[in-house]
């Protein structure tokens, strides 16, 4: 069985984490799967956004703790940890974080651990507000080390990240919100963030691509972000969705073309 499925709908990529039995538990075949899809994802210009999300109403327990503890698996484990460059574990969530599109993570069921490092390397998160989440590598005596280290940045408060990383605490999707991890709130987050969606493709492609780019630039490569902003700039002066933008306040039936920047 497949351990993601990908599905396009109307421009919009739905990646599901297919393992019910396992309540979507993360197992390396996963990881590898994510990095796949988010190539898949990139390389069609025409899409418009992604939706992250799992099946059977949950989004995922976290790592599969027996996948990543049989003989086989523990070598390749301490393989990525040694290697030169981003391990397979940070690539497979910071992956996300690299699309010139927005990604939304759903949240439902549960969002633990490996999850919880998934949704925040997302663009926004809608959870139901009875959502199980935590950032449980504490609890296992483990650091997170799925590009945490990025993806949290600029989210929450020092003190709240320290607490909830360090005491591996379950809190909910309302707790959540009001640390500032969630987006939004909703009792049908995948209904609620197809309407983000639908407010999202209102605009240029390539507007959105470089504006993700120059807001990571910001929180994690600061002294660039800056230079980045006039680059950018000049590509969409150059480019044809600009072009497409800039009329529509008289021709709100013109299209955009397939986003031009990857």
């Amino acid at each position: 069985m497949q351990t993601i499925n990908l599905t396009i709908k109307n421009q919009v990529a739905y990646v599901v984490l297919n393992r019910p039995e396992k309540k979507n538990a993360i197992s390396f075949a996963m990881l590898r799967a994510l990095v796949d899809t988010a190539k898949t994802i990139r390389a069609d210009r025409s899409l418009r956004a992604v939706i992250i999300h799992g099946s059977n109403g949950v989004l995922t327990t976290g790592i599969d703790l027996q996948d990543l503890n049989s003989p086989k698996q523990r070598l390749s484990g301490l393989w990525q940890l040694v290697k030169p460059g981003l391990s397979l574990f940070q690539n497979a969530f910071l992956v996300w974080q690299r699309l010139p599109v927005p990604v939304i993570v759903v949240m439902e069921g549960y969002c633990l651990g490996a999850g919880m490092q998934l949704a925040l390397a997302a663009d926004f998160r809608v959870s139901t507000p009875d959502c199980k989440c935590g950032i449980l590598e504490a609890k296992w005596g483990l650091v997170p080390d799925m590009g945490l280290s990025h993806s949290l940045k600029g989210l929450v408060r020092q003190d709240i990240a320290k607490e909830l990383t360090y005491t591996a605490k379950i809190f909910s999707g309302q707790e959540a919100a009001a640390y500032g991890l969630v987006s939004y709130v909703s009792a049908e987050p995948l209904a609620r963030a197809e309407q983000l969606v639908a407010e999202l493709i209102e605009r240029s492609p390539d507007a959105i691509a470089a504006s993700k780019a120059v807001l990571n630039a910001m929180e994690l490569k600061p002294s660039k972000a800056l230079r980045l902003e006039k680059l950018w700039q000049l590509k969409l002066l150059a480019g044809k969705n600009s072009a497409i933008a800039r009329a529509k306040d008289k021709k709100p039936e013109r299209n955009f073309k397939p986003r031009q920047y990857n």
